[in-house]
């Protein structure tokens, strides 16, 4: 887990969906780790985003309109954040883990 600075997560998060195979994907977190945003890499070049916040909700997008509807996410659910954390998972079902809380 990273603290990634909150202006270049778009692109962060873009480079290292690349890198990971299709049913992973990555958890953007708060610092404090009581709001998420999962997205999660499909098969047939879409993403699943899933929000667990001041909303919660799951949904599908194209992989090309993700940078828009990302932005859009993180003004709302981190709005005075400066760095989020950054996790990296194989398989969506290390999602319901407990995190930590602090």
């Amino acid at each position: 887990m990273a603290l990634v600075n909150i202006a270049s997560i778009t692109a962060t998060v873009r480079r290292e969906l690349k890198k990971i195979p299709a049913p992973g994907g990555i958890e953007l977190l708060s610092y404090k780790r009581n709001r998420t945003i999962a997205i999660i890499k499909k098969d047939n070049g879409t993403v699943e985003i899933r929000e667990r916040g001041y909303e919660e909700q799951d949904f599908e997008i194209s992989a090309e309109k993700l940078s828009k509807e990302l932005k859009a996410l993180i003004k709302r659910e981190f709005p005075r954040s400066r760095k989020l954390r950054l996790f990296k998972f194989s398989d969506p079902e290390e999602l319901a883990r407990l995190h930590q809380k602090i």
